[in-house]
């Protein structure tokens, strides 16, 4: 399995609207999900902290995530554009391997 984490400061005022793109039935699984090899999404909230967040995507591949950005990387990058005004910051957690 290939895990993508994504860590984010959300704007106060744009909680509702970044969780209801990135949860698990959000914008992103939706777009995700057009893609063999994706296997789900999870929206972790920071227990402490109101405004960070976490996401996790699951896939069965590097390969399959691959495939998925060169042939829905021009979705991908509006859907990006769209959400840039939704955090304070983002960053790449990390690129994992699991099995």
């Amino acid at each position: 399995m290939y895990i993508i984490v994504w860590e984010y400061q959300v704007k106060k005022d744009k909680l509702d609207e970044f969780i209801k793109i990135y949860s698990a039935h959000g914008d992103w699984s939706e777009l995700f999900r057009k893609a063999p090899g994706y296997l789900g999404t999870e929206l972790m909230h920071v227990e402490n902290d109101p405004e960070r967040y976490l996401t996790i995507d699951r896939w069965d591949s590097n390969g399959s995530f691959e495939v998925f950005l060169s042939r829905w990387g021009k979705e991908y990058g509006e859907l990006d554009k769209l959400c840039k005004g939704l955090t304070e910051d983002e960053k790449l957690l990390g690129k994992f391997f699991q099995g």
